[in-house]
């Protein structure tokens, strides 16, 4: 049974996410998204919130499973047992940076592989960066992220900008 790990902050879970997620569910056996614990990156949400918003968007998936990790990515593929990691390239900018990545994570644990996924073109220049600039001033972000994510981004941003 083929087992992959998709990782990231998903802070929040974007439509470009979700159709990674989509990719990666009909190549392989078991998707576990695995949500970072990374304070550092100053987080818009909590992790337990990320994993709820997640957990929403996935019931149409049944091979796909939400968790959280901290430390090494590799650790915890290797304590999942996991094949492989998928990674979403949305543009040449991201490539550098998941190429240096892999690399690393190779030297790491050279029996797990990493599987670079373009999403599909319309999600191309969507980040949960922009998303969250957009949301701040009140903009639409509803072709960008599914309904729950839309709502809690008003919430989060009710106060105004700031």
């Amino acid at each position: 049974m083929r087992h992959c790990i998709y990782p990231g902050t998903f802070d929040p879970i974007t439509y470009g996410h979700l159709d990674v997620l989509s990719r990666a569910a009909k190549i392989f056996d078991r998707v576990t998204v695995a949500v970072a614990h990374n304070p550092g990156k100053g987080p818009l949400f909590p992790i337990a919130q990320r994993l709820e918003m997640l957990s929403a968007n996935i019931a149409s998936y049944p091979n796909v499973a939400v968790t959280s990790f901290g430390g090494l990515l590799m650790e915890f593929a290797m304590a999942q047992k996991a094949d492989a990691i998928i990674r979403g390239l949305r543009a040449l900018s991201d490539f550098e940076f998941e190429f240096n990545m892999a690399l690393m994570n190779r030297h790491l644990q050279p029996e797990i592989e990493t599987l670079f996924v373009m999403p599909n073109e319309q999600f191309s220049y969507c980040s949960s960066t922009l998303v969250k600039q957009v949301a701040r001033f009140g903009g639409d972000v509803n072709h960008f992220v599914p309904p729950n994510v839309a709502a809690a981004l008003k919430v989060a941003f009710a106060k105004g900008p700031g």
